[in-house]
């Protein structure tokens, strides 16, 4: 019986599964924390794989790395990290951002290029900011990677040429979706130099054998491995009509298309998938940690969270929560922080506080399914994964809020799980990914009646009126 390995390295841990070639079933698991930040030593993601592989990879046919995306991992010739990467949700390169989008014409002229507009996220914002403020570091830079790039090319020995894939190639900012290619003109723009970046290899094309024996899986195959949200779509087996919303650190809301998307707002991001079609996602920056945060504002865990928000009525007597705790992305406004609006003294209860962290998580989300239907996505369902999927009162409201019907697979390694299988399809060597049963999943309130409908329209309009307010001050706009 062949085994595959999948690998997530994500913000806060690397997660390793163990999967049945064929089947898809999980005979393993592991996992080692990050260190927290927002720009971390990529030395730490090899530790942590490290830990979570021990004794887990003996013996299997093929490995294949997911990760994080955006993350600027700069090396110099010799192959070594010239300084911490700076991670997604480091918002120091907005500035950047701004001024990339100016030099270039405009927000259409960039979605049109590289089916994005540059926020601090992408990569090639981080760059520009090294480049200005870390000239010195900047001018040892040969080569840059992507977390998922840097973990491929350690395991197969970092002596051969690094690689990619388009999913995560397409996050970066100098790679088009939609032609398929670099644009050097763009990456040069941003960093003022001629930089190396990875080869981007085809979805099921081997890039090497693992080498490193301190992980295990000696001799495997290795995957050309994608970004976490790729990950996650080929893990879950998203068809066409399926929306995931994922609620991890960050929240993301994303699809599978036949087409690449050019969205000139910048609130969709045109991305490629693991499969070699297209992945529309919107990602805001604050997703679990505001039901963590607001909890811990509470003196209560995420269980009594969730107890005292299923105690409020809907729309928590009129107290709406923009959950802009990190700044945001989307809507771009990484100088924002968090408002809390419509407050009384009859408001002011520990349980509407609970349920306005709840509704003001999920109504950003919402604005993300609006988005991909703008862009001609169908939506005949949302699947709702990451950690805060597995709170009741997300479970309670997300149906009424998103508008349409939620189911809930059973908890697991998604992103994880989608690498083994793209580690599977290497292995197997078909012109599709194999044929993994979909997980398991609950049926959300799918039926929820008319009352529920004009309720989350309720809780939406509110939330929509105070963002709307607060975008308009002039201490958050650009």
């Amino acid at each position: 019986m062949p085994t595959v390995a999948g690998v997530d390295s994500s913000t806060q841990a690397c997660k390793v599964v163990v999967c049945d070639a064929d089947t898809g079933a999980v005979l393993r698991e592991g996992r080692g924390a990050h260190p927290d930040g927002t720009e971390v030593h990529p030395r730490h993601w090899w530790s942590a794989l490290q830990r979570a592989s021990d004794g887990l990879l003996d013996g299997v046919a093929a490995v294949s790395v997911a990760a994080q995306q955006h993350g600027m991992v700069a090396l110099d010739e010799a192959g070594a990290v010239v300084r911490p990467a700076l991670l997604w949700n480091d918002t120091r390169s907005a500035g950047a951002a701004r001024q990339l989008i100016d030099e270039l014409g405009g927000p259409k002229a960039w979605a049109d290029a590289v089916g994005l507009v540059p926020v601090a996220s992408f990569t090639v914002t981080k760059l520009r900011w090294l480049a200005t403020h870390e000239p010195e570091v900047a001018a040892r830079v040969a080569r840059v990677l992507l977390p998922h790039d840097w973990l491929t090319w350690r395991l197969a020995g970092a002596d051969g040429e690094p690689t990619t894939d388009r999913g995560d190639a397409s996050g970066t900012g100098y790679w088009s979706a939609a032609e398929g290619r670099y644009r050097a003109d763009l990456l040069e723009r941003a960093f003022g130099a001629t930089v190396q970046v990875p080869r981007v290899a085809g979805p099921a094309e081997p890039v090497g054998a693992v080498v490193d024996v301190t992980v295990g899986a000696k001799g495997a195959i290795v995957a050309a491995g994608t970004g976490d949200n790729m990950a996650a779509a080929l893990g879950l087996g998203v068809e066409s009509g399926d929306v995931v919303v994922s609620l991890g650190t960050s929240g993301t809301v994303f699809a599978v298309a036949e087409a690449p998307s050019t969205d000139a707002t910048g609130i969709v991001a045109g991305f490629a998938d693991a499969t070699g079609r297209f992945l529309p996602l919107v990602c805001t920056l604050n997703a679990g940690r505001v039901l963590a945060s607001m909890a811990a504002m509470l003196g209560t865990d995420l269980t009594g969270l969730d107890r005292l928000a299923l105690q409020a009525a809907p729309g928590a007597d009129g107290l709406v929560l923009l959950p802009y705790l990190d700044g945001e992305r989307t809507p771009d406004l990484p100088d924002a922080t968090g408002s809390l609006m419509g407050m009384t003294r009859d408001a002011m209860t520990p349980s509407n506080l609970a349920r306005a962290s709840v509704e003001g998580m999920l109504c950003g989300l919402a604005d993300g399914v609006d988005a991909l239907v703008e862009q001609g996505i169908p939506v005949r369902r949302v699947i709702l994964i990451g950690g805060a999927a597995q709170s009741a009162a997300v479970r309670v409201v997300a149906p009424s809020v998103l508008g349409v019907p939620v189911v809930v697979p059973n908890p697991g390694e998604y992103v994880a799980h989608g690498a083994a299988r793209q580690a599977a399809w290497v292995l197997g060597g078909e012109p599709t990914p194999p044929p993994w049963p979909t997980p398991a999943a609950t049926v959300g309130a799918d039926t929820a009646d008319v009352a529920d409908a004009v309720r989350g329209r309720e809780v939406r309009a509110a939330y929509a009126h105070w963002r709307d307010f607060v975008h308009e001050l002039p201490e958050v706009r650009h």
